[in-house]
């Protein structure tokens, strides 16, 4: 299938369908050296759609066609999570909701240890963080994107940068969590970094 590429001549301004600072980070990050001017749907006051997909693609296609068809403009919406192998997926496309209406990960994060209580302490859960990235299009049309990342987790949560689960996430073939690897190497290695990559090559190159 031919994927349609995105004309910086005739969209120059990209929206990033999201309302986390985190993400409008490291999405702003890997969209800059193709030279988009970039707004996000929270600057320009578009609402947050309701996600009621079953996957992160259907997720991140309903926010990328928000804030496309409300901004009369190209729009990228991620959609990404943490799946956790011993709790059968979870939370998986729920990762948002475990940190409740305040979007406290802290609240989270807590959360993931309690439901892992009965494994053994020495035991590092595997766990993947999957990201599901959406092109979309004013006219309806979408091109998706999914990247995932393999690692475990680990307890108590540590490093600073980052935001979300990251601070209890160690990529594999890594000691550090995603918390405590700078945003450069982060780029590289992300579930997020992958889905770009691909993302890159079919709509961006």
């Amino acid at each position: 299938m031919t994927r349609r590429a995105l004309d910086p001549a005739e969209y120059p301004v990209l929206v990033i369908a999201t309302h986390n600072a985190g993400k409008l980070r490291e999405i702003e990050a890997l969209v800059a050296p193709h030279g988009y001017s970039v707004q996000s749907a929270g600057d320009l006051g578009l609402p947050e759609p309701v996600e009621d997909g079953t996957t992160f693609i259907e997720n991140a296609r309903i926010k990328a066609l928000a804030a496309a068809r409300g901004s009369g403009m190209p729009a990228l919406a991620d959609d990404s999570g943490l799946a956790i192998d011993a709790l059968h997926g979870a939370p998986g496309i729920f990762s948002a909701r475990w940190a409740g209406p305040e979007k406290d990960f802290a609240v989270a994060i807590q959360r993931v240890r309690d439901e892992l209580t009965w494994r053994d302490a020495r035991e590092a859960p595997s766990a993947r963080f999957i990201c599901a990235l959406t092109l979309a299009w004013p006219d309806g049309h979408c091109e998706d994107f999914e990247g995932v990342a393999l690692g475990a987790l680990t307890f108590p949560a540590r490093g600073e940068r980052g935001f979300g689960y990251d601070p209890i996430f160690i990529p594999a073939g890594e000691t550090r969590t995603y918390a405590e690897i700078d945003a450069s190497e982060k780029q590289e290695i992300s579930h997020r970094a992958e889905a770009f990559r691909q993302l890159d090559a079919a709509c961006l190159g």
